[in-house]
């Protein structure tokens, strides 16, 4: 078949597809609420983490460097929350173009793929702090953390650039969609894709964790108080995953393997949708959440954060000398081991 009539026709199905999984009033306006207020969450938080991050640099631990890139990836997330906003508030029309379409479905899988990345980097860093303490500290520095940072930023964007290539907008009854936002390829190569970019960052940070919830609970030196803080960060991290990632890979894999069999009726492919359209949603609450991984694990940030607005210069000294290491709260049980 010739390879345009093929296309066309390819377009033509995923049209009639797509008008089957139209939003209604009720869920534009509800998605519409929720992404303005995700926006005003994660461009607050992460605004205020990069900013005390870049206070501290001169004395970053490779934790804060991570958290610190993490900060950045949701950040250029966050400005183009506002166009999905848009998109649903307008009832399900894309008034911006084929550009902003385009950028705003690479932010988002730049922005979810790096924030995987770099949860997965926190993880490994402390599992190097709590479960090899001695023999990581030569490995554990700064530099080392940057240039493994700009090495995921690289090959993520590198991955992504495809996005920036095809056609992204089509007219679907009369209404301009933007098919980046919740159209996933329904092929097997995008469910080989979602392995390979999902699987690894999720079992590394699964498996990291497991080991130092187990060195923990053996370690009979450490400190309560350092204990609960160290299970805290890591249930809270993990917590990310399992709200804000894993229904959205689970949900997409169901979507890939049923979305586009012959058999299924226009009823399962709305359901199907919305469920694409839902999970999605959650993966941008990550950007609002990550803040709470340095606000409430770590009492250090914490106290930086007060002594910045509280304007304390009487221990200006105490920002520096504790190098913000409450980020890595589990750095701090690693000390006390040794």
């Amino acid at each position: 078949m010739d390879p345009m009539a093929l296309e066309v026709s390819s377009m033509s199905s995923n049209q009639s597809a797509e008008s089957c999984g139209r939003e209604s009033t009720v869920e534009n306006m509800t998605f519409g609420a929720y992404y303005i207020l995700v926006f005003f969450m994660a461009l607050y938080g992460n605004s205020l983490a990069l900013w005390v991050f870049s206070c501290h640099r001169g004395t970053s631990t490779p934790t804060n460097v991570f958290l610190m890139h993490l900060a950045v990836a949701d950040l250029s997330y966050a400005v183009i929350v506002p166009l999905r906003a848009t998109y649903h508030l307008a009832g399900g029309h894309w008034p911006f173009g084929e550009l902003p379409c385009r950028l705003a479905g690479f932010l988002f899988y730049v922005n979810m793929y790096a924030s995987l990345y770099f949860l997965a980097c926190v993880a490994g860093d402390r599992y190097l702090a709590v479960v090899h303490a001695v023999r990581s500290i030569k490995v554990r520095r700064a530099r080392y953390a940057h240039f493994v940072s700009f090495a995921l930023w690289a090959l993520v964007i590198i991955s992504m650039v495809p996005l920036l290539a095809s056609r992204q907008t089509a007219e679907v009854d009369g209404a301009t969609v933007c098919l980046q936002l919740y159209r996933e390829k329904a092929s097997h190569r995008a469910l080989v894709s979602l392995a390979v970019a999902f699987t690894p960052p999720f079992l590394a940070t699964l498996s990291c964790y497991l080991l130092i919830v187990d060195s923990l609970r053996r370690g009979s030196r450490l400190e309560p108080a350092l204990r609960l803080r160290a299970l805290r960060t890591v249930s809270l991290v993990l917590l990310i995953y399992v709200l804000c990632f894993l229904p959205y890979h689970a949900s997409r894999t169901v979507y890939i393997l049923g979305y586009s069999h012959p058999s299924a009726s226009c009823l399962a492919r709305r359901r199907l949708m919305l469920g694409n359209r839902f999970t999605s949603s959650l993966t941008c609450l990550n950007g609002a959440l990550d803040p709470l991984v340095y606000l409430l694990g770590a009492e250090k940030f914490r106290g930086s954060l007060r002594r910045i607005f509280c304007g304390d210069g009487k221990r200006p000294s105490l920002a520096v000398t504790g190098e913000l290491k409450g980020t890595n709260d589990i750095s701090l049980s690693a000390k006390s081991e040794l």
